[in-house]
């Protein structure tokens, strides 16, 4: 398993076992870029921990979720997922999504989320 593989199966694990923000402080760089779809991309871990608190903060039930592949090539590192959650105000929602993460020295330097 190449390094880039075994860094993006940790972030996986830590992500699906209810960890996510201790994924996040260990992995991502202090001048991550995260983006989601092609939307404008959001710069900075300060800026990023406050959008993914904000996100969780959202999850009123969790009721699943998984990886169902990765792979990698050199830095960068590829994951699809599932989630199946209720969202305040919003109801129960089954996302999928695919992942793309540019790594440097063992750190996130660039993710960016694909979902419909």
């Amino acid at each position: 398993m190449s390094n880039t593989l075994a860094l993006d199966t940790r972030v996986n694990e830590l992500v699906f076992s209810g960890k996510a923000m201790e994924a996040f402080e260990e992995f991502y760089d202090e001048d991550v870029i995260m983006q989601e779809n092609t939307e404008a991309e959001y710069v900075g871990k300060a800026f990023n921990r406050k959008r993914e608190q904000d996100f969780f903060a959202t999850i009123e039930a969790w009721h699943g979720g998984s990886v169902i592949a990765n792979a990698a090539n050199g830095d960068v590192s590829f994951s699809e997922s599932t989630m199946d959650v209720t969202l305040k105000g919003v109801g129960r929602i089954q996302m999928a999504q695919a992942t793309v993460r540019r790594w440097k020295n063992g750190k996130i330097v660039h993710e960016r989320f694909y979902h419909k």
